[in-house]
C-alpha cells in the first residue's frame, strides 16, 4: 500500500467514531488507508468497494491481514446496498487516489504522457472517445458546468481543430494554447479544470456522488454516521445540500423567511461547517489542501 497517503485521516476516524462489533462501509477503498484505520481503532467490521479493479487487487493483502474482518467488492458505491443490508458508518474519499494519479497509463494526470483514458472502472466511454466524437455544443458545456472553466468554448474548439487528441500530454498542450499566455500567470496549470471535466463526465462523478448519499442514508442504523471528504466545490456542494436538507433545520429559501424544520430529518449535522486539513498536512500530502470533511449523525426513525 506504498504510495497512498489518506487525507484527513485523523479527522475522519473522529467523526466516523469506530467501535467493537460495529460494521462500516468504506465506499471509496482506494489505497485502503481508511479502511486500515478503521480495523485498527476497534474490533469491528468493513465492507471496502471500489470500482477500480486494481484497487480491489492491491487490496487482497489487507484482506489477509485482517483475517475475516475485511471484505473487498468492486462496483460502485451507489450501489452499497447490493452489498449490505445496514451498517453503522458510511465513509466515502471522493476523486482521484493518489495510485491513479501516478499511473501515467491512466490518463488522469498531465504530469507525464499517457492514453487519455480517465476511467475508474475500465471499462466504457474514455476521454478520448468524449474529446474525439462530441460535438462543440457538447464539449463546451461539459468543460464549463464539470470544469468551471471561463474558456470552456474557446477550449473545445480548439480540441477539435486539433482531433484526433488522445494522449495526455497532448490534450494539456492544446488547451493551455488555447487558454494562452495570461493563464500561465495563474496557481494551477491551465488543463487542470479540462482534465477535471472530463474524468467527472467520463466516471459520471457527480450523479454517482447524489445516488450513493440516498442510499447511504437507508443503510445507516440509527446512531450511524455519514462521513465524506471531497475535493472541488461540486462535490462539497452536492454532499452540503444533501446534509443540510435532511438534517433537523432544514436550509432557508430566502434569509427573510423563517427557518423551517424538516418534515422527517434524517442526521444531526456533525460539522455545521466543513472540516478542512491542517496546514501540516498539507505540508506532507499538498494533494490534501484542497479537501473538504462534512459529517452528520443518522437520527432514530
Amino acid at each position: 500500500m506504498n504510495g497512498h497517503l489518506p487525507v484527513m485521516l485523523r479527522e475522519v476516524l473522529e467523526m466516523l467514531s469506530p467501535r467493537d462489533g460495529a460494521h462500516y462501509i468504506d465506499g471509496t477503498f482506494g489505497g485502503g488507508g481508511y479502511a486500515r484505520a478503521i480495523l485498527e481503532a476497534a474490533d469491528c467490521r468493513v465492507l471496502g468497494i471500489d470500482r477500480d479493479p486494481e484497487a480491489i487487487a492491491r487490496g487482497q493483502a489487507l484482506v489477509e491481514h485482517f483475517a475475516g474482518r475485511l471484505t473487498l467488492v468492486e462496483g460502485e458505491f451507489s450501489r452499497m446496498d447490493a452489498f449490505a443490508d445496514a451498517t453503522d458508518g458510511v465513509v466515502l474519499d471522493l476523486g482521484v487516489s493518489s495510485f491513479q494519479f501516478d499511473q501515467p497509463e491512466r490518463g488522469f494526470s498531465f504530469r507525464e504522457d499517457g492514453p487519455l483514458d480517465m476511467r475508474m472502472s475500465l471499462s466504457g466511454e474514455t476521454a478520448a472517445d468524449v474529446v474525439n466524437n462530441a460535438d462543440l455544443g457538447t464539449l463546451a458545456r461539459l468543460i464549463a458546468r464539470y470544469g468551471e472553466e471561463n474558456n470552456a468554448r474557446r477550449i473545445a474548439r480548439a480540441l477539435i481543430a486539433a482531433r484526433p487528441v488522445t494522449g495526455t500530454a497532448q490534450l494539456a498542450a492544446i488547451v493551455s494554447e488555447a487558454q494562452g499566455p495570461a493563464a500561465l500567470r495563474h496557481a494551477i496549470h491551465p488543463a487542470t479544470r479540462t482534465f477535471q471535466a472530463l474524468r467527472i463526465h467520463v466516471n459520471d462523478e457527480l450523479g454517482e456522488l447524489e445516488r450513493g448519499l440516498e442510499v447511504a442514508m437507508r443503510l445507516l442504523r440509527p446512531q450511524g454516521r455519514l462521513v465524506v471528504v471531497s475535493f472541488h466545490s461540486l462535490e462539497d456542494r452536492i454532499v452540503k445540500q444533501f446534509l443540510t436538507g435532511h438534517s433537523t433545520a432544514a436550509p432557508r429559501a430566502s434569509r427573510h423567511a423563517p427557518e423551517t424544520r424538516a418534515a422527517r430529518p434524517q442526521f444531526q449535522l456533525l460539522t455545521t461547517r466543513p472540516r478542512t486539513p491542517s496546514a501540516d498536512e498539507i505540508a506532507s500530502n499538498p494533494r490534501a489542501r484542497s479537501a473538504k470533511l462534512r459529517a452528520g449523525l443518522k437520527l432514530a426513525a
